[in-house]
């Protein structure tokens, strides 16, 4: 025993000393011109200035150290943007800089080494997969052909709310929003409804959850730099189960597809056309020899769990976060609903082509985005050494733009907390009337901004916009024990999520009800 306790003694000095020198070398390192930086901990950094919710946090600190400070996430140098004017400098004037994404251990193995799009370096696959993504994918062209799977689930859930109102049934709305949204990707990926088997689209759902939760999760061997190679938190497993589950599910899936594709091709043209789904035009691309980039299937599974993890929750955690403010204050909820009534009227559903004359709901969807955007933070990864007003940024620094406290930056928005829609009608004269979330206005970007933003902005926004038209439509929502208001706090995630969930009574508005 005594031999041992000596082994551990000389480790633990080397550890101790090592530390220091690097502690040392980087405290002369940083005498160059950095951001400002609050007082940091010797092997964790920063860590602990970030819990408990990171986004908040940050926010609270760019109060005192300005728009642009520096961060260290244990071994990590991070700089932090939490203003418009600092977003627009990194994400547009140095987008070239920016342009990559932090490797992390999970997505790395979940994504088969990164061969997916969201997190792929950037370089020639990226470029070809994101010209695939707004031409053909996620295009309007694809996104027009699968309207009508979306009215159908649409439809499906407002039957369900129907049946629940009739009955006097509290409605977990979240949860409901979830597996709606899960069911229209699962349908326009690979043309499966999750409704047909229960229990494949309960592990589906807990599939993209999992994922969710532990790519968000802090793992110490991304940040603490002799914990690298170790598997302290025991992720390993989990990991593991969870491409397990997945490589089985799109094995069969993608044999279906490629089964269905043969009978298709021994029928000609005398056979009936089919509304290609993503998984189809994915493996168009795959099969064809003359495309830039050779797909793989493991190209494919990656991209596909990228858009079950991007398009499942966010788009959900939006309606609910909207239809909770709308509960909050009625006289908001009032004016959209004249509005839709006015539009469309009682005797049919609203639907995605009545979306462009309804600008006081598309209006309610940006404030919605500007106080409770879905990904709070921006993250990216700088690929060489630059300068932004005057600090030096080296390569491999992570930035984290924080769109949270950009939504509340009282420098750009009046009554920054207050959910007040009308800022963004033209007539009020506010002057955000025109205002856009796609990116180009840097105090409102939701979706990212440059060339690593969302492409999946179209599909969110009719996703949203159409439920929540509809939802407003056809019920009024009491909230479960006789509160008149809605608990907006938040809990900590990669996404914007609610601390509590939103249960509600869909009581019914419309008699009759239209046909669904």
């Amino acid at each position: 025993m005594t031999d041992y306790q000596g082994y551990i003694i000389l480790f633990m000095t080397w550890l101790v000393s090592t530390i220091v020198v690097r502690a040392i070398l980087s405290r002369k390192k940083n005498k160059t011109n950095r951001p400002p930086s609050p007082l940091a901990l010797p092997i964790i950094g920063h860590l602990h200035l970030l819990a408990p919710i990171p986004h908040q946090a940050l926010h609270k600190l760019s109060t005192r150290y300005g728009p642009i400070m520096q961060i260290f996430l244990g071994s990590v140098p991070c700089v932090v943007a939490s203003t418009p004017e600092a977003a627009r400098e990194f994400l547009k004037t140095h987008e070239t800089h920016f342009s990559n994404r932090p490797q992390s251990s999970a997505v790395d193995y979940l994504t088969y080494g990164s061969q997916d799009f969201s997190f792929a370096p950037y370089g020639p696959y990226w470029k070809f997969m994101k010209k695939i993504c707004m031409s053909e994918l996620l295009g309007g062209h694809t996104l027009s052909q699968l309207l009508p799977v979306r009215r159908q689930e649409t439809l499906r859930f407002l039957t369900f709310m129907l049946k629940k109102g009739k009955a006097g049934e509290a409605v977990d709305v979240g949860g409901e929003l979830l597996r709606l949204s899960n069911n229209v990707v699962s349908r326009m990926i690979m043309s499966q409804t999750c409704t047909e088997n229960e229990s494949e689209a309960e592990e589906m759902r807990k599939l993209v959850h999992d994922t969710v939760q532990l790519t968000g999760k802090f793992n110490v061997s991304d940040f603490i730099w002799f914990c690298r190679n170790w598997d302290v938190q025991g992720f390993g497993k989990r990991l593991r189960e969870i491409r397990d589950s997945f490589d089985t599910m799109m094995d069969r899936v993608i044999k279906e597809h490629e089964e269905e594709r043969r009978k298709r091709k021994e029928l000609g043209s005398g056979g009936e056309e089919k509304i290609k789904d993503l998984l189809d035009i994915l493996l168009d691309i795959h099969h064809d020899e003359n495309s830039d980039i050779k797909l793989s299937v493991e190209n494919i599974k990656a991209f596909i769990l990228d858009v079950f993890m991007a398009g499942t929750d966010t788009a959900a955690l939006t309606t609910v976060w909207a239809l909770a403010e709308l509960i909050n204050h009625p006289h908001v909820m009032e004016r959209a609903r004249q509005e839709i009534d006015a539009v469309i009227g009682n005797s049919r559903i609203v639907e995605e082509s009545d979306l462009v004359n309804l600008s006081y709901l598309q209006a309610v969807v940006k404030e919605t985005l500007r106080i409770h955007p879905t990904g709070p933070l921006i993250v990216r990864e700088s690929s060489g050494s630059c300068t932004i007003w005057g600090y030096e940024i080296p390569p491999k620094t992570q930035l984290f733009v924080n769109i949270w406290a950009i939504g509340r930056d009282p420098n750009h928005w009046e009554n920054p907390l207050e959910f007040r829609p009308e800022r963004f009608i033209s007539e009020e004269g506010s002057g955000k009337g025109q205002l856009d979330v796609r990116g180009q206005h840097f105090h409102l970007i939701p979706f990212g901004s440059g060339r690593r933003g969302c492409p999946g902005t179209s599909l969110a926004l009719q996703f949203v916009q159409t439920n929540l038209a509809a939802m407003i439509q056809c019920f009024e929502w009491k909230v479960r024990g006789g509160k008149e208001t809605v608990d907006m706090e938040e809990k900590p995630g990669i996404t914007l999520l609610k601390a509590h969930p939103l249960t509600c009574f869909p009581v019914l508005r419309l008699d009759p009800f239209p046909p669904l």
